[in-house]
């Protein structure tokens, strides 16, 4: 299935969990770092550097750009580490975030309750993830390094639907499903 960001209510209803999609438009990247940033943010009732309404945020620390590329390797990042943080993003609006592993169940009563959808890119596919991404740009916090906040432009970004707005978990499905196979 085909996404086009900013992602609207209508688009995240018709997910479910092992689907997979090839998404375009503006994502935003963030690490935990800059996550805590954020939520300081909101707390002091501050602008954001960027309007999470319907946006998704791509947990990754890209490397160096090589030349006439937009960006370098660019793997997603373990997610759990974002937790802390993910439910009061989802609350100002975020749509979609991107990464590796399981949520906690804070997170996923989140993504029920604002119609919201985690999505899993295949990790060890950094630089073949490269490859969707036709522009990135720092907007907030270059200190950080790799882990500073990006504006990218992507197409056909590839990922998997791992936790959909009806309380499904692809992980939960696949180890019930592999349990199942070997008895």
């Amino acid at each position: 299935m085909k996404l086009t960001t900013p992602l609207k209510d209508h688009d995240i209803e018709k997910l479910k969990a092992g689907d997979t999609v090839k998404i375009s438009g503006i994502i935003y990247t963030a690490r935990d770092a800059a996550h805590a940033r954020l939520i300081k943010l909101l707390e002091e009732g501050k602008d954001l550097p960027f309007d999470p309404k319907g946006q998704i945020i791509y947990y990754v620390g890209p490397t160096p750009a090589k030349p006439g590329k937009a960006i370098g390797s660019a793997g997603p990042t373990t997610s759990y580490r974002m937790d802390p943080y993910a439910p009061k993003l989802i609350e100002a609006g975020l749509k979609g975030m991107i990464g590796k592993g399981a949520r906690n169940q804070e997170v996923r009563d989140s993504i029920i309750n604002h119609k919201t959808i985690y999505f899993a890119a295949v990790g060890g596919a950094a630089a073949l993830i490269a490859q969707s991404i036709k522009k990135s740009e720092v907007i907030a916090y270059d200190d950080l390094g790799s882990e500073a906040i990006r504006k990218m432009e992507v197409v056909d970004f590839p990922a998997i639907v791992i936790n959909d707005l009806y309380g499904n978990d692809l992980y939960e499905i696949g180890q019930k499903e592999y349990n199942c196979e070997n008895k």
